[in-house]
């Protein structure tokens, strides 16, 4: 055959086809129907002396009724003759040659319900071959209440003379359910009016929208109701959707939240940089997931210390799609207060560790004084009057880590540290 990933395709489909060159010899045979058998090696010739006509009943060759096609072309100055073939009965000509391996599943049934004609992939609904389908009814393969229905459907059409679309459920050969969207039409055959449908098969998208919307109400219900702070963002940033523990936090309206550009939420600290950095490996599919911190504004003005937890969304693989943020942790609110040093920092360390001012000092190598006027400034800085407060202070504005023994600092570059 002129395509040669032809006869490849149809060796394993109820098809048989073959070829000829203009005297009539046969170049080629073969498929998965009447290979072998004398009706194969009959039909050409019997194909050539009954050339197809309109009106023209397909030729019977030892009891099967034989359904060819043919196609002429030109090649190498021979004019050659194929077609395929398969047992069938009587149809609508223009229809069946259309979509007969076409992967839509079609089929023309009579008034009675009696199949006229099928193509393979309307048999394959149901588990078997066209030649199985023809001259069987509805009520050899469908349900008696399917059968019902489908057969009132055919009367509507035949009645009306119009098209109407239709979805079509179907039991599989492994005993589930299916579900196929297309259309029921009136054609002629013979002088007289039958039925044909063409049908997509949609239970894999179906099932797959399923699954996708069940995902989609679970996450929703987790935005909703867990309380998180939550986002979900945009490649450039932008405040996609929201949950309202997010808006509370920032002491937004949840309107004012979405649609919002994720930069303006921020306030400028010493890693502002590296969580820019993070966000572009995300988006370039570097990596996918990213715990890291930052610190936000809200509408007040007042800053929030937040560790978050960035995971990308969608299947591109050059580029992520969109962002969840959840915000795992966050410090209380407090005003932006002039940067603390590092030794401060290391001083509010040892001071939660129970550190005495001695001891501070020994540990740092400073003087008593020294370690004194620090902590004198840190009561000043962080509004604690009393040692205790002063910890606690630390604690509650995110300058050390709250799960971390001995007491550290919750960042190697905390927005209230300098250089």
């Amino acid at each position: 055959m002129v395509d040669p990933s032809l006869p490849a395709l149809l060796e394993h489909l109820p098809v048989f086809w073959w070829e000829v060159d203009e005297p009539w010899q046969v170049l080629g045979r073969g498929g998965g129907d009447l290979t072998g058998t004398g009706a194969g090696q009959r039909l050409p010739e019997q194909t050539r002396q009954e050339p197809p006509a309109p009106g023209h009943r397909p030729p019977r060759i030892d009891g099967s009724t034989v359904d060819a096609g043919r196609l002429r072309h030109e090649h190498r100055a021979r004019s050659r003759t194929r077609g395929p073939a398969t047992e069938a009965g009587t149809h609508a000509e223009a229809f069946a040659d259309l979509v007969d391996l076409a992967p839509a599943a079609a089929f023309i049934r009579d008034r009675q319900g009696r199949y006229l004609w099928a193509n393979h992939a309307y048999a394959h609904l149901y588990g078997t071959v066209p030649r199985q389908l023809v001259g069987k009814y509805i009520e050899d393969f469908d349900t008696p209440a399917e059968a019902e229905r489908f057969r009132a459907l055919d009367q509507q059409i035949l009645a009306r003379g119009t098209p109407v679309r239709h979805t079509l459920g179907y039991r599989r050969p492994d005993g589930s359910t299916g579900s196929a969207v297309g259309h029921r039409f009136p054609v002629r055959e013979d002088a007289r009016t039958c039925v044909a449908g063409i049908y997509v098969d949609v239970t894999d998208h179906l099932h797959a929208t399923e699954q996708r919307l069940e995902a989609e109400d679970r996450l929703r219900a987790l935005r909703d109701h867990s309380g998180l702070a939550c986002a979900l963002l945009s490649a450039n940033g932008r405040v996609i959707e929201a949950s309202a523990a997010a808006a509370e936090l920032l002491h937004l309206g949840l309107p004012d939240l979405v649609g919002r550009r994720a930069h303006t939420l921020l306030a400028p600290a010493p890693d502002l940089d590296l969580l820019h950095r993070r966000w572009g490996s995300l988006i370039a599919r570097r990596t996918r997931r990213v715990e890291t911190s930052a610190v936000f504004v809200d509408a007040e003005g007042s800053l929030r210390r937040a560790r978050l937890h960035l995971t990308t969304v969608g299947h591109s693989r050059t580029r992520a799609r969109h962002v969840w943020a959840v915000v795992t942790q966050h410090s209380v609110a407090y005003e932006a207060l002039p940067p603390l040093t590092a030794a401060q920092i290391r001083i509010l360390s040892l001071l939660a560790a129970g550190s005495s001012n001695g001891d501070i000092a020994s540990s740092l190598q400073l003087s008593r004084q020294t370690v004194d006027y620090h902590l004198s400034r840190l009561r000043h800085l962080l509004g604690a009057a009393t040692r205790p407060a002063l910890v606690a202070r630390a604690y509650v504005l995110g300058i050390l880590a709250p799960h971390a023994w001995p007491p550290r600092s919750a960042l190697e570059t905390h927005p209230l540290r300098t250089a």
